[in-house]
């Protein structure tokens, strides 16, 4: 699923072009490794795609849906503090991503928690951090 205007784009997640950084996972390309699926989340949130975060994420912990229509945070960037792999099938990514809700900046700094079920990286769960 093409993303209109956004393939000669920086990225949302901070790398050179959405169409050789993100766009090849949510076209359907596996995740290289849990980074490259977190920072493929975050674009994914900030783009809508509703369906690739659900596909992403461990069935033993996915949400029914997310309902993104309704939600009107704004992602305005992500920064990676630090990737872990544990194993060959664990991985943990630390971030910082910044988001406005009615005009008000937050930020949501997260440990996530990633494990690999065959060729695919998945969100497993994430431990907020102050």
């Amino acid at each position: 699923m093409k993303n209109p205007g956004t393939t000669t784009k920086t990225c949302p997640c901070g790398g050179a072009s959405y169409a050789t950084c993100c766009e090849p996972c949510h076209l359907g390309q596996p995740a290289p490794d849990a980074e490259a699926l977190m920072r493929s989340r975050y674009t994914a949130y900030v783009l809508k795609l509703e369906p690739y975060l659900l596909a992403t994420w461990h069935p033993d912990t996915r949400p029914d849906s997310l309902d993104l229509a309704g939600d009107n945070t704004q992602w305005i960037g992500l920064e990676v503090k630090g990737y872990q792999l544990e194993s060959d099938d664990h991985a943990t990514v630390e971030f910082v991503a910044r988001y406005k809700v009615n005009g008000r900046a937050h930020r949501l700094h997260e440990t996530s928690r990633f494990v690999r079920d065959g060729k695919q990286w998945l969100y497993l769960d994430g431990t907020f951090q102050d």
